[in-house]
């Protein structure tokens, strides 16, 4: 069994709730959501429906559309056909896979009302304007995001739960963990980085640490997703493939920024808009936009035409690139294990990086400017948060990199608004020329 922190989220809206909304989890396919439902129904309530409709019978769909109107009868035959009582107050009713039939979401507002019973929604795709049009979403539904298993969730299922508490402890006293602590950690973060978070490549790995398991599991994941596309992108869906299968060559560049001339010398952002969007709300892939004037706020300046496009989840990102070829052939396991990363492969610890950040609840910004005639003025940042009203300028580096100056012009140009600056690398904590320097495993406390 994997522990997953969603968990507890589910049991503070259970308790605070109290049957007055229903909660919606939203994430990617095979992020675990149906699985993390299942469970808390199992040890939270005395009684639970898991209606499928992704797989649902005629009967329960004429349900829904006939005789909704009377709860009574409703009830009466819901549990009849799962042949589960249901307890008021005490038991929990889940739609499972909503999307594929919306008229059950816009129910919600009727069901919450009744006030019997406790409501569970999951989705994927469910943003898409296809999963949402001709119904009203109910102002009763919660919505909480589920992201791939974190750092500190893949210990778990490896069986340790002790290293994170003290990862944080020496993040927030800015300390070494001391070389042999920090090299077992980095060595438990390679494997994470490789095998991912969907939790299907997970429990493939654990089971004797095979890599091979582990990545035929994300290959029947990433066709899922190409054939998710072909259903719900109708009618741009050639677009949505090319955006998706260009992610590991563009973030392989030394600029990363998603080049659409690589798919097309003629490429235009409008022509292609609706496909970053796509992929964006189906929560495949983490969009990082361009932050022109951190000055006015990082969403205010956002220029979402230039944008980089992170996988959602840096193992899917490992095999995605080596799709056409054999586990055999793929070169990053090796060079990720060993410590042996060049400027192209470093793209997996800054795709990790923005997996992290995101996981923890920031939008993604960069920073970019080009200037060919004064390189003074020439800058590129990694990553852009906030901490306490003030911007925390993040750079990715290799074990050996030699200097930051896009850093250090960046701190210049901007000091009035610069809290923490951060450069996250495979070396222990260190303060440096009053940059904060961590490994890049805390980026999970950023």
């Amino acid at each position: 069994m994997l522990k997953r922190k969603i968990y507890d989220e589910l049991l503070s809206w259970k308790q605070k709730s109290n049957g007055q909304t229903a909660l919606l989890i939203d994430g990617a396919r095979r992020v675990g959501k149906s699985y993390i439902a299942e469970l808390f129904a199992r040890q939270e309530y005395k009684s639970h429906i898991i209606i499928d409709f992704g797989n649902a019978p005629q009967d329960i769909i004429d349900l829904f559309v006939h005789e909704s109107a009377d709860l009574d009868l409703f009830f009466a035959k819901l549990g009849a056909f799962y042949s589960t009582v249901l307890y008021k107050r005490e038991s929990l009713i889940i739609f499972d896979e909503v999307q594929q039939f919306p008229r059950a979401r816009q129910l919600i507002k009727y069901l919450v009302a009744d006030g019997r019973y406790d409501y569970l929604e999951t989705g994927s795709l469910i943003r898409l304007k296809k999963n949402t049009e001709n119904i009203i979403i109910p102002s009763e539904e919660e919505h909480i995001e589920m992201f791939p298993m974190d750092f500190e969730e893949f210990l778990w299922a490896m069986g340790d739960e002790a290293s994170v508490p003290l990862i944080r402890t020496c993040f927030e006293r800015r300390q070494p963990l001391g070389q042999t602590l920090h090299r077992k950690i980095m060595n438990d973060f390679r494997q994470y980085v490789l095998v991912g978070g969907m939790p299907q490549s997970v429990l493939a790995y654990i089971d004797g640490k095979n890599f091979a398991a582990s990545d035929e599991a994300k290959r029947r994941i990433l066709h899922l997703y190409r054939d998710d596309v072909s259903k719900f992108a109708a009618g741009y869906e050639e677009k949505v493939y090319a955006v998706f299968d260009g992610i590991p060559g563009q973030l392989s560049k030394k600029e990363k920024k998603y080049r659409l001339s690589s798919l097309d010398k003629n490429a235009r952002f409008r022509a292609y808009e609706d496909s970053f969007i796509w992929l964006n709300e189906a929560m495949v892939v983490n969009a990082c936009f361009n932050s022109t004037d951190p000055n006015v706020g990082l969403a205010l300046s956002a220029d979402h035409a230039t944008q980089k496009c992170y996988m959602a989840d840096t193992g899917l990102l490992v095999t995605h690139t080596f799709m056409d070829r054999a586990f055999t052939d793929n070169e990053l396991y090796r060079a990720i294990l060993f410590d042996k990363i060049d400027i192209n492969e470093g793209m997996i610890m800054e795709n990790i990086v923005a997996q992290m950040l995101r996981r923890n609840g920031h939008k993604l910004y960069f920073y970019s400017r080009s200037d060919s005639e004064h390189r003074e003025n020439h800058m590129e940042i990694d990553f852009l948060i906030t901490e306490k009203k003030k911007i925390a300028p993040i750079e990715v580096k290799s074990s050996n990199y030699r200097s930051h100056s896009s850093l250090d012009k960046f701190r210049k140009k901007f000091s009035h608004k610069i809290g923490t600056s951060y450069i996250l690398y495979p070396k222990d904590v260190m303060e440096k020329d009053g940059i904060l320097h961590l490994p890049l495993y805390m980026a999970m406390f950023l």
